[in-house]
């Protein structure tokens, strides 16, 4: 558990995503869950050693099985946008592990399968506001990477933890998200009101405005290749051609390349079919 400010943290550590937790006077927030149950309640634990208040939530900052399956193993009350609430009624009660190969984290532990979804009790659809005896934290919808993607922002002590919006040396995940829109969110990201900000990711912890700037030009240039491909009337299956030459723009070890691979294929593929409609 790394801290940020007084009692402001992330840890990277687990599998799944880089988690966050806020504990002020009257209560705690966790920020996404890890992806195992039991990783979920060492990290409750850890926390509520020194947590102080009564107040408990979870906020997951976007659909993705990776930070939500663990959940389960928090056992407190989830805060959630409310088109990231929709996407779970679209699931069954129980998380069946298929294999899609999607290059998701929770493809790599199947004990995950059989874990049963916690559904969000808490749904906003702008933002909202928890006053916990510190500075104010501010949970706000800025969707991209899916419709339902937020971040948490405590403008006071100038941090945000912004989920899978930006992805340091790995693909993004396409396959639910809007391009143009998350384009605007790094271009947000990188504007003078955020330059001196702690910008935690969910995949890898702290980044900084050239890794937002990289996110950006990769985006874009999926962008470009997408829409040129979609004037040539091409198929789906043409969009796995551009593969190589995007792995190329990303620093990762060589052990992740078929790994990663997976994760474009099945988002290109996807984002394709719904756009190119």
């Amino acid at each position: 558990m790394r801290a940020i400010a007084e009692n402001i943290y992330f840890e990277d550590s687990y599998a799944g995503v880089t988690v966050g937790a806020i504990t002020f006077p009257y209560g705690t927030l966790l920020i996404d869950a890890p992806l195992r149950s039991e990783d979920a309640r060492t990290w409750k634990a850890a926390l509520l050693t020194q947590s102080r208040g009564t107040h408990r939530l979870n906020v997951i900052l976007d659909m993705h099985a990776d930070r939500t399956l663990g959940i389960r193993g928090i056992e407190f009350p989830i805060v959630a946008h409310e088109r990231t609430a929709e996407a779970f009624q679209e699931r069954t009660t129980t998380f069946k592990g298929y294999n899609f190969e999607t290059g998701a984290e929770w493809e790599r532990y199947p004990e995950v399968s059989g874990t049963r979804w916690e559904r969000p009790n808490i749904t906003f659809t702008d933002h909202i506001s928890l006053h916990w005896g510190g500075p104010e934290i501010c949970i706000e919808h800025h969707p991209g990477p899916t419709s339902g993607a937020s971040w948490v922002h405590i403008p006071a002590e100038k941090i945000l933890f912004v989920g899978d919006a930006v992805t340091p040396n790995q693909p993004p995940f396409l396959a639910r998200a809007n391009l143009e829109i998350w384009l605007e969110a790094l271009n947000l990201l990188t504007s003078r009101p955020f330059m001196d900000y702690a910008i935690i990711s969910g995949r890898g912890g702290p980044v900084t405005v050239d890794a937002i700037r990289e996110q950006r030009e990769f985006l874009k240039s999926i962008d470009g290749r997408l829409k040129t491909l979609s004037k040539r009337n091409a198929k789906p299956e043409d969009t796995l051609k551009i593969i190589p030459d995007l792995l190329k723009k990303l620093s990762f070890p060589s052990k992740m390349e078929s790994f990663y691979t997976q994760r474009l294929q099945n988002g290109l593929l996807q984002y394709y079919r719904r756009y190119s409609e």
